[in-house]
């Protein structure tokens, strides 16, 4: 037999308990549904470096980041400055890195999600932990449990179910053929914020784990400066990231190692060294790190040596594997909702965070959107159970 719950919110990460918030501070009963045995993993473990929470910078630049227009009002009604300030009502202080990345000062997720959970608590919202959403059966949402199948009926539903990368903290996409048996459009996933595969010689093997610094990226007609890292697989880090959406979409990997010297200046360096050293000297001799002599002794052979260096082509073989992906790209559609995030499919059902259709780099930009879909779904969500409209 079914359990009637007030407000049910399937998804314990940051979309989620912020609806959930929402809800309680509407004077809503709320149940969260967590698959894993605790909450918010995919959110402590992005934290383990640096919890990178938002990035401070004019609206204008900070929307363009999205792919998604439609995200606009969410954004503006809780962004960069929306979140900072949420933070310190947590009691965490942040601080602002030179290139606008917001952090909490100690660094860590930890400290904001002990405070945010204490908080949801005394709202009075009830967390159930390995409790997986299997979908529909009994008049409910199905869930397998510790203690055998339960089926809630809730009067409304947030799913906050996230992307298809990171399995092993949740965000599995199972939910996919559930909601679209539903006839709730879910554009394919694809791997977003992700490295590249590259065949690499044995000669390579020793640089495996060293970084690129102050490199640009060019991708098509993008270009970034940034970090990024050799590895055994391929490439990764920020940089890479930065780029990886063009990358995806087919664009060539080219390199400039030296974006700070011109190429005049640096064929002038290269006019001044001795003919007969090896490459790997002169190439040391110029300034590059052991990371970047590496990449022109692989891939700048029988180029003149300032094309190496300024516009070295890398080959990729193509994205890693979607489960090593930052983020996702694809998810539920535009189309499919309304302006609530109610599924026009489903009756009294919400959807946000990262199973929504919208890509955004690394930076702040995840999390931002993540906590701004969770609080408008909550909303809205709310006002369905005051009113009947979303």
């Amino acid at each position: 037999m079914a359990e009637a719950v007030q407000a049910l919110v399937i998804g314990g990460g940051p979309a989620g308990l912020m609806a959930a918030e929402e809800l309680a501070h509407a004077g809503a009963r709320v149940v969260v549904a967590e698959a894993k045995p605790t909450l918010a993993r995919k959110f402590l473990m992005a934290g383990k470096s640096g919890l990178n929470i938002t990035k401070a910078e004019a609206e204008g630049p900070f929307l363009a980041a999205y792919d998604a227009p439609w995200l606009a009002p969410m954004l503006t009604e809780f962004g960069p400055g929306a979140v900072a300030d949420w933070c310190r009502a947590l009691g965490q202080e942040v601080f602002t890195g030179t290139s606008g990345r917001v952090f909490p000062v100690a660094m860590k997720g930890s400290p904001l999600l002990r405070a945010w959970l204490a908080r949801l608590q005394r709202q009075g919202v009830e967390s159930r932990t390995r409790w997986r959403w299997v979908g529909w059966g009994d008049g409910g949402f199905a869930f397998e449990t510790p203690e055998g199948r339960r089926v809630l009926a809730p009067q409304v539903t947030v799913l906050a179910l996230g992307g298809a990368s990171w399995a092993r903290l949740g965000s599995d996409a199972a939910w996919v053929p559930w909601l679209a048996a539903r006839g709730v459009e879910v554009a394919p996933f694809k791997p977003a914020n992700m490295g590249f595969s590259v065949a690499w010689s044995a000669a390579m093997a020793r640089h495996f784990g060293q970084a690129v610094k102050g490199a640009e990226l060019r991708a098509g007609a993008q270009k970034v400066r940034g970090e990024f890292v050799i590895s055994a697989r391929g490439l990764e880090g920020g940089g890479i990231y930065a780029v990886s959406r063009a990358l995806r979409e087919g664009a060539g990997l080219v390199l400039d190692l030296m974006p700070d010297v011109p190429s005049d200046a640096l064929m002038a360096r290269i006019g001044r060294l001795k003919p007969k050293e090896s490459l790997g000297n002169r190439l040391r001799k110029l300034g590059l790190g052991p990371g970047a002599v590496a990449l022109v002794l692989e891939f700048g052979r029988g180029l003149p040596l300032a094309q190496a260096i300024k516009a070295l082509p890398v080959p990729l073989q193509g994205p890693r594997p979607m489960d090593e992906a930052i983020s996702t790209a694809g998810g539920v559609t535009r189309a499919a909702l309304t302006e609530g995030l109610a599924l026009r499919a489903l009756t009294d059902v919400f959807a946000c965070g990262e199973m929504l259709d919208w890509e955004a780099p690394t930076g702040g930009y995840l999390l931002t959107a993540c906590f701004a879909t969770g609080r408008w779904a909550g909303r809205s969500a709310a006002a369905r159970l005051q009113s009947g409209k979303s």
